[in-house]
């Protein structure tokens, strides 16, 4: 359906995530994969949604040059916040032990935020999803890490994987923003553009 109301529109998804592409293929939207490098750092003072609203505006900032006029530009950044700070994806796997059993008994946030950038505009939409995991072992944790190896993932979990089917207790908002996309949210958004 969408696809045929945005057939005159190129959709640039500039996402190398596995889920994210996968969202966008279930939209049933012709669109094109573009990536360029970004050093995702953002300032000290950011805190919670602002983080991920600045970083996926900065993942923009590479294509405004190269924009055409019929091009929608869709950039996206998740973090996970707990205790008051942003965990993104684990650099080791004592780290990703670190954060899962930071999270383990306790309710976190999954922000997401989604930019739609054209030649002449750009706007930014953010969700966040409460997730609450029930106590989890030191084995269960171990063998989530060394089984499915969560590297690329904020918050070193995937709620799609077998730690999400095991582990999460109560979920407030959207499940498929925690996967990687508040894709109801793009969906309302790319209608924006018939």
């Amino acid at each position: 359906m969408l696809g045929k109301l945005l057939q005159h529109k190129n959709i640039i998804l500039a996402s190398g995530s596995p889920r994210r592409q996968q969202f966008f293929k279930d939209l049933d939207v012709n669109f094109e994969i573009r990536l360029k490098e970004v050093e995702e750092i953002y300032p000290d003072r950011l805190q919670h949604k602002e983080i991920t609203e600045f970083l996926s505006e900065l993942k923009a900032k590479p294509f405004l040059k190269q924009l055409d006029n019929d091009d929608i530009l869709v950039t996206s950044d998740t973090i996970v916040w707990h205790n008051n700070k942003a965990l993104g994806k684990p650099k080791s796997e004592s780290e990703a032990f670190e954060m899962i059993q930071s999270m383990s008994n306790q309710t976190h946030e999954v922000i997401t935020s989604v930019c739609f950038t054209t030649q002449t505009s750009q706007k930014v939409i953010s969700h966040v999803t409460k997730v609450t995991f029930k106590p989890l072992t030191k084995q269960e944790i171990d063998y989530y890490i060394k089984t499915y190896k969560p590297y690329d993932k904020a918050g070193a979990y995937g709620i799609q994987e077998w730690i999400g089917h095991i582990g999460i207790s109560h979920i407030e908002g959207s499940y498929n923003n925690v996967v990687g996309l508040p894709i109801h949210m793009v969906y309302q958004e790319l209608k924006q553009f018939i």
